[in-house]
């Protein structure tokens, strides 16, 4: 690896990032500022009822993708990419066994 210091910097970053937009999310939408939210309605529902619900668990999967995208841009940036490669031949006849 070319800088496993820099690798592992910019891994917190992101997560750090993904974390911090998470809880703004969560916690500001869904309990801090749910009395303004509910004037509006989303699916039926009052909006901060619905963000504190279901919107935030919504908002959780979409930035595993986002992380899981980031992480592979940043795992070919330091040439850490995962691949099967590393397995030996006979083992893969074998079932892994």
């Amino acid at each position: 690896m070319k800088d496993a210091r820099g690798y592992w910097k910019e891994n917190v970053s992101l997560v750090l990032k993904l974390l911090t937009f998470w809880f703004i999310v969560s916690y500001g939408m869904g309990i801090l500022y749910v009395d303004y939210l509910d004037r509006f309605q989303f699916f039926g529902f009052p909006f901060g009822f619905w963000m504190a619900q279901q919107g935030s668990i919504y908002i959780f999967v979409a930035l595993i993708f986002i992380y899981v995208f980031k992480m592979n841009k940043l795992d070919k940036k330091y040439d850490v990419e995962e691949s099967d490669d590393h397995i030996p031949a006979e083992d893969l006849t074998k079932g892994g066994q």
